[in-house]
């Protein structure tokens, strides 16, 4: 975001702790904040005059008022003017906050059930088992495919076996991918649970699973490295042989037995 976009956020969000603080219904703010997105990405006059920069906030703000009232609840109303009543560099800064904000409401929800950080692990699990299965890929992300008929296959896929939040959030990726891919939609939603919950992620990869007690190790160094909470993600390829490689924002560190066999090769070959 540039300079506008990053203080409107800043500043929206007021908006949006304050109905959290309000006792708002989280999985309803999430589901009408979603569904506001849907409507503004499917309509670029009602998006223009929304994000038009060279309106009044206040004229937005009762511009939202008029549009949505008596269609969202008077939590996602709030949070609606706040975001809208902003001045923003682009139309799709907007809409990508309302969005982050839907997705940080069901994180919400479900750090209020003790359960975000199985959220966060259900949800990159799905996205290495799609990433891994063609057949399934092309199914979920058909955009010539009637998006209710993707929604049901996430069902299938995931009722019953993750989280209510996850399933709400992956089959959001699914329906409403914006122009993104599943991988990058995904990604987005767990960098605003990362946010949210003040941590950042680390995923390392070994050939072998990690047991509970690895992750709680490795969770615990990383974090003693890099100051704050680490959440571990973790990703199975038996081709490293050994050892693990684990990657955290823009560092990588990698002591697979795969990584040092390269490394060898290249010394001899010298």
């Amino acid at each position: 975001m540039q300079g506008s976009s990053r203080a409107a956020a800043a500043t929206s969000r007021d908006a949006f702790t304050g109905a959290l603080a309000a006792g708002a219904d989280r999985s309803r703010l999430a589901e009408e904040l979603f569904a506001v997105v849907g409507v503004l990405d499917g309509n670029a006059t009602l998006r223009r005059a929304v994000a038009d920069p060279s309106r009044e906030g206040s004229d937005k703000a009762a511009l939202a008022e008029r549009l949505f009232t008596g269609k969202v609840s008077a939590e996602s109303l709030v949070v609606l003017k706040g975001v809208i009543g902003q001045r923003w560099s682009s139309e799709r800064d907007l809409t990508d906050t309302i969005e982050a904000y839907a997705v940080e409401a069901v994180v919400a929800e479900a750090e209020s059930a003790d359960r975000a950080g199985r959220v966060e692990d259900e949800l990159f699990r799905f996205e290495r088992i799609v990433a891994a299965d063609a057949a399934l890929r092309g199914a979920l992300t058909d955009q010539t495919a009637p998006a209710d008929k993707r929604g049901v296959l996430v069902d299938s896929l995931l009722e019953g076996k993750a989280t209510p939040e996850t399933l709400t959030l992956a089959r959001q990726a699914v329906v409403a991918p914006r122009g993104r891919r599943f991988d990058r939609t995904i990604e987005a939603y767990l960098d605003t649970a990362a946010t949210r919950r003040e941590q950042q992620t680390a995923i390392v990869t070994s050939a072998v699973p990690l047991t509970d007690d690895d992750r709680t190790r490795l969770a615990a160094g990383l974090s003693a490295i890099y100051g704050g909470t680490v959440h571990v993600n973790t990703v199975v390829d038996p081709r490293v042989m050994g050892g693990v490689k684990v990657e955290i924002g823009d560092e990588v560190i990698d002591g697979t037995v795969i990584r040092k066999l390269d490394a060898a090769r290249r010394a001899m070959g010298a």
